[in-house]
């Protein structure tokens, strides 16, 4: 009888070290970004170069490279993985909740930390920072992908198309609006106040303005396709 060949690696062995690999790589994009804005806020926006964000992650400006396309977009980074997060904490809410409360729980969840004041003289430097035009637009791209991140979640949730159906876009647009009213009046504050109640604030006020959405129960999952909107036409 002749012998089988070698496989050299299980799948579920070769899956565990994609998920380590995909692990590592995250949390080189995530000291990247980190050492970016920490720096920009210490040393400012103009003075910062790649050297210097690379250097104080550990890694070389080659790698940096490999992860961004310049220092605007990994100082914004963390905000473009927070837009994404959103999405799949929305996704991993119970089925049975209902919509408004769904998404209210996972917006918090990702914005749970943010629960105590920053330093007022980080917060001043994080305001000197922004003021770049290029920082800007890069902080634009991250609220877009939250509303596109949020309406694919709550288009799987609601058995909806956003081709056809408008709830999915429209509120997944006034969630991000919302929050992005919260983290302005956060950044401006004085005193300094913390982000994380800032952002509940902000849903309630539009929960209160929206009282289909809020008390809107979760309905039956569907498969994608034209369907009628879940909001009455008179909404």
């Amino acid at each position: 009888m002749s012998e089988l060949p070698a496989v050299s690696g299980s799948p579920p062995e070769e899956a565990l070290r994609e998920g380590l690999r995909e692990r590592k790589k995250q949390a080189t994009r995530k000291a990247l970004s980190q050492a970016a804005m920490r720096l920009a806020i210490q040393h400012g926006l103009d003075a910062l170069l790649v050297e210097d964000i690379a250097a104080a992650a550990g890694v070389s400006p080659r790698t940096f490279n490999n992860y961004f396309a310049s220092k605007y977009e990994a100082i914004c980074a963390t905000a473009m993985d927070r837009s994404r997060e959103i999405g799949a904490a929305l996704r991993a809410r119970p089925d049975g909740e209902p919509l408004w409360d769904a998404i209210t729980a996972a917006v918090l969840q990702v914005h749970s930390a943010a629960d105590r004041a920053p330093d007022p003289d980080w917060i001043a430097g994080l305001r000197a920072v922004i003021r770049s035009h290029e920082l800007q637009g890069e902080y634009l791209k991250s609220h877009y992908m939250m509303q596109c991140s949020l309406t694919a979640a709550i288009a799987e949730r609601t058995g909806t198309d956003p081709a056809a159906d408008m709830l999915p876009r429209v509120l997944a647009g006034a969630v991000a609006a919302a929050t992005q009213v919260a983290m302005e009046r956060w950044l401006f504050a004085d005193p300094a106040v913390a982000l994380a109640p800032l952002v509940a604030r902000a849903l309630r006020t539009l929960a209160g303005a929206l009282p289909q959405a809020a008390a809107a129960g979760h309905p039956a999952r569907a498969p994608a396709g034209p369907a009628a909107d879940p909001l009455p036409a008179s909404a």
